[in-house]
């Protein structure tokens, strides 16, 4: 008993108010996550759309989304973490409830981009903020906190919006919003401003240079790296779009895609706080390698699946990679990014997700109706597999890259140190989203 008290002092303890606030209305905000979740069920079951034209409205989620991180991430470094996180939220519930009432297609089309928008604008907001306020040594449990979090409502709501769809899908859009809201206001009655001006002279226009967006393009470590999360995010999405739409082929229903995919949480809120002591001290590109080689082999099994079993058993294996590569892209990330230009790091990394979830699900699509659900599922294996060989070989040059930042990054205030992480003291999740979100991207 004495062991276990000291584990969770050595998890959850020391950790700043304001982590606390975030923690809790993420997990509010999970707990209501349910439009993503079915909305591929929603739009081909209820609304009578093509898997084609269902996979065109999660795509324009994902070119909202991806318009929404490029432009939160600017507004996170110039306007502040605080009223962007606020404007997001309130902008996202509006739009829920327009997406939820939506009947022609175009007007379903439209309701996804600008949800999709202000849904991902709170992106890099949130996770500069958590850089922020979390001091370097802290941020391996914070993240994986954070994503525990995620995941735990992630888990409810999945088995609940099963349920909830059966009284009617608009119950889902209303509790989501209402969700979101209450988040919001958790940000703008007790998370204060985290935002801190360096000390060294701003150029005209505000404490981001100008020039920051050609210094992320000219970052290739850094763009290496987020290529490599576009990949992941192509593969793994696909438990959003085409997966739902596999299993109804198979005769299962949406109660049943619910149950099963809520595994995926079950396993993160069981395991995950778990996961830092085992990648200790271990290579973060083996750890990478090892998550993509497994993620990709979960996927590919679902190529064979015809019973829920079968359905269940794809996605704990998948559920193991991602809980090896959410904890390493959250730390390692926060590594890559200097100080005065978190916000837009994070705001051009949590982009791949973005175009991942525009791309997956109409790349999604198309394969599936075109070639097979066998060749779909074989590719997402084969693309793990070549993920895999990309993170050995481009691991050390990230390292090299992060070591080089360190004195860089040594703050001017307290609050903003960035001492980076030594390669053992890796990573955590989230944020998406998402992960999604995305990896699971919020809403």
């Amino acid at each position: 008993m004495r062991t276990v008290r000291s584990w969770f002092r050595d998890t959850t303890g020391g950790l700043p108010r304001t982590f606390w606030y975030l923690w809790t209305g993420t997990l509010i905000n999970r707990l209501g996550s349910f439009v993503l979740v079915f909305l591929a069920i929603y739009l081909t079951k209820e609304r009578g759309f093509s898997p084609t034209q269902a996979g065109l409205v999660l795509g324009l989620w994902g070119v909202g989304g991806a318009v929404g991180t490029t432009v939160g991430g600017t507004l996170t470094d110039r306007w502040g973490r605080r009223p962007t996180l606020l404007t997001a939220h309130l902008g996202a519930a509006t739009m829920m409830l327009a997406l939820g009432f939506a009947r022609p297609l175009w007007a379903v089309a439209t309701g996804a981009l600008l949800l999709g928008m202000f849904a991902e604008a709170a992106r890099p907001a949130f996770g500069a903020m958590m850089i922020d306020v979390v001091p370097e040594k802290d941020r391996l449990r914070a993240f994986s906190l954070n994503y525990w979090a995620i995941n735990l409502g992630f888990a409810c709501a999945a088995v609940l919006a099963g349920f909830a769809a059966q009284a009617g899908y608009l119950l889902l859009f209303v509790v989501d919003a209402a969700t979101t809201v209450v988040t919001a206001l958790i940000i703008f009655t007790r998370v204060k401003e985290t935002r801190r001006v360096s000390a060294a002279p701003a150029r005209p226009g505000g404490a981001v240079p100008l020039g920051a967006l050609r210094t992320i393009a000219a970052d290739r470590v850094f763009l290496g790296f987020v290529a490599l999360n576009l990949f992941a995010a192509l593969v793994f999405l696909q438990h959003i779009s085409m997966l739902p739409i596999a299993m109804g082929d198979s005769g299962l229903s949406p109660a049943t895609y619910g149950s099963v995919i809520a595994l995926n949480g079950v396993l993160i809120v069981v395991g995950q706080l778990f996961v830092p002591r085992l990648i200790r001290g271990r290579s973060r590109s083996h750890v990478l390698a090892l998550a993509s080689l497994v993620m990709g082999v979960g996927f590919g099994l679902t190529a064979f699946a015809d019973a829920a079993w079968f359905y269940g058993l794809t996605v704990l294996i998948w559920t193991l990679g991602e809980m090896l590569n959410s904890p390493s892209n959250a730390t390692l990330i926060a590594e890559l990014s200097p100080d005065r230009l978190r916000g837009r790091y994070q705001g051009v990394f949590s982009l791949s997700w973005q175009i991942a979830g525009a791309v997956a699900p109409v790349l999604g699509g198309l394969v599936r109706e075109r070639a097979g659900n066998t060749e779909l599922w074989l590719g997402c294996a084969a693309i793990g597999a070549l993920m895999a060989v990309a993170h050995l070989v481009s691991g050390p040059a990230r390292e090299r890259r992060a070591a080089q930042l360190r004195p860089a990054t040594q703050p001017v205030t307290p609050v903003t140190a960035v001492r980076q992480p030594a390669p053992q003291a890796a990573e955590a999740a989230a944020t998406a989203p998402a992960e999604p979100v995305t990896a699971h991207t919020p809403s």
